[in-house]
């Protein structure tokens, strides 16, 4: 099992290359590091790993972001969550958005690849 200073090192710079191609726009990019049998729990429901590649169709979908508040909790021998804080702004948006996001990465056949996330909007609003 990884340290946990480098197993966070190794899953950010991961999901940074997930960000990079939201930013660029680049599909083939965003679908070498998800698993085949992805899923993502998204504020408008479960996306596969072609929903979240087809999103790139168009183009790009992120203009900038930024992450912070970075955690990792080792959950076995060759699987981490990492946890996080995302801003972002979307192509043709003018307002910054805020998410708080876990993504679940797994080493399979000697790679990392991104198995589950969720995305939860930072509202503000206190859990019933």
């Amino acid at each position: 099992m990884e340290k946990t200073n480098d197993l966070k090192e190794t899953l950010l710079a991961l999901e940074t290359q997930v960000w990079d191609a939201l930013v660029q726009g680049d599909g083939d990019a965003d679908g070498a590091l998800l698993s085949e049998d992805f899923i993502g729990v998204y504020p408008d429901g479960f996306a596969g790993k072609d929903a979240h590649t087809g999103q790139l169709d168009r183009g790009a979908t992120v203009a900038e972001y930024r992450l912070s508040e970075v955690q990792v909790r080792a959950t076995g021998a060759n699987c981490g969550l990492l946890i996080y804080r995302a801003e972002y702004l979307r192509i043709g948006k003018k307002d910054w958005e805020v998410m708080l996001v876990s993504s679940l990465w797994e080493k399979r056949d000697g790679a990392w690849v991104n198995s589950f996330s969720q995305d939860t909007p930072l509202t503000g609003d206190a859990v019933p």
